[in-house]
């Protein structure tokens, strides 16, 4: 293996996992956005922005990847935020996953030990905690859109 490959290949069905949340997404209506496994956990709209929010939070805010103009999108799972429809919803995902697909593209397997400060806590990340943990962010809140749609009787994604 070259240490100037892309890691692009080791990420390999992140990628697929993308493309079948956005179709999920995708044909839901306000009424569907709206639901939630419980009256105390989030709505399938608010899990959605957080996943869009959380991949722009680790890529842009924290590992400084991205254009100025993605920086938006950290804020959309914040209370108070403005009903995305599902179009909205899905271009979203897109844009977050450009930025997560660039990025992956140009870094190298010599670039996962780079160490990034938390902003907010004393903590540094390496790229490859990072890179996991959104992983695992992107998986564990798609199962609970999932479940969500799927206690309603709507489809949900189609591993």
């Amino acid at each position: 293996m070259s240490d100037n490959q892309s890691l692009t290949p080791f990420y390999v069905g992140w990628d697929v996992y993308q493309q079948l949340l956005a179709s999920a997404v995708a044909p839901l209506t306000a009424e569907q956005l709206d639901l939630r496994a419980a009256p105390n956990l989030r709505t399938v709209r608010v899990l959605v922005a957080h996943i869009i929010a959380t991949r722009v939070w680790w890529f842009h805010y924290v590992m400084h990847e991205g254009a100025s103009d993605i920086a938006p999108l950290v804020e959309w799972d914040d209370d108070g935020q403005t009903a995305w429809t599902a179009d909205q919803l899905v271009e979203g995902l897109n844009r977050s996953w450009e930025l997560v697909a660039n990025t992956l593209a140009h870094w190298t397997p010599a670039d996962l030990d780079q160490s990034f400060k938390h902003p907010r806590r004393d903590e540094s990340y390496t790229r490859q905690w990072i890179i996991w943990h959104v992983i695992e962010h992107d998986v564990h809140h798609g199962g609970e859109f999932s479940f969500a749609l799927g206690m309603h009787g709507v489809p949900a994604i189609d591993l």
